[in-house]
């Protein structure tokens, strides 16, 4: 994808992201990566446990940092432990992160990357408003981490890595910053079959995390040029039981399913 489209792909998903960081909890919130919406947390909750959240996950997160999005539940495939350091890719309201903190506890440390600064804001506000202290969040793309070299212990990602226009680039930053040994664990969208052009070239159906899929084929080959290892593409049939829900009508399902995504740095 040339620069210039590449730009505005970014500016198209950005504005997306925007409305829904700064839309008011009371009011409701985005709920799928398409049209909906839902009209309270509780209906956000119900959309989450569908991703693969528990009930207690669910309650220990401050209020506002869970808006319903994603297509999974990556810190929980991540295998987390005490004291490591954990990014997450497009971190939104700050939902995995905070998960995520409680695993690593105070002596790990877990950072938010997003480019959209009125989720970094919101997100901040959610960490202050839970007293949580061992995570930050940094504005800047996932294609040009504000991180450096050798500095992460476990990348994780919920449904963002798709919204890329140069795929590449994300795992070959994503390599860049994890420590040798360091785990990638990602849910995301996979494509099963070929989308047609109708979705395939729509802006919208891009930033609702269904155009921009990739084949399993296509992210292995990505990932293996990145030099990541012990490459592992596991798509969850179950899924389709809330992708469908994305765009009512439009059988998505038949061409997305949802995946989790694991590799490691040599």
């Amino acid at each position: 994808m040339n620069e210039v489209l590449g730009d505005e792909v970014r500016q198209h998903v950005r504005n997306r992201y925007k409305q829904i960081a700064l839309m008011d909890a009371a009011e409701g919130s985005c709920c799928t990566p398409a049209n909906g919406c839902c009209d309270t947390p509780a209906d956000r909750d119900q959309v989450s446990a569908k991703l693969g959240y528990s009930e207690e996950e669910l309650s220990v997160v401050p209020e506002g940092a869970n808006l319903g999005l994603g297509c999974g539940n990556p810190q929980a495939i991540a295998s987390l432990k005490p004291g490591e350091v954990v990014l997450d890719l497009g971190s939104g309201g700050g939902f995995d992160c905070f998960l995520a903190s409680r695993q690593v506890g105070e002596t790990g440390k877990v950072i938010g990357v997003d480019m959209t600064a009125e989720m970094i804001s919101r997100a901040r506000a959610n960490a202050a408003k839970g007293g949580v202290t061992n995570t930050e969040f940094r504005l800047g793309e996932i294609e040009h981490l504000p991180l450096s070299d050798n500095s992460v212990d476990v990348i994780i990602s919920n449904c963002v890595i798709n919204l890329s226009p140069d795929k590449q680039q994300v795992f070959d930053e994503a390599h860049r910053v994890l420590k040798s040994g360091g785990r990638l664990a990602v849910s995301d969208v996979v494509t099963t079959a070929a989308l047609p052009d109708h979705i395939k070239n729509d802006m919208d159906s891009l930033a609702g995390c269904i155009s921009g899929a990739s084949s399993i084929v296509e992210l292995k080959a990505l990932l293996g040029h990145s030099g990541f290892a012990e490459i592992s593409i596991e798509p969850k049939d179950e899924s389709k039981s809330f992708i469908q829900n994305w765009v009512p009508g439009a059988k998505i399902d038949d061409y997305i399913i949802s995946a989790v995504i694991k590799a490691v740095k040599r």
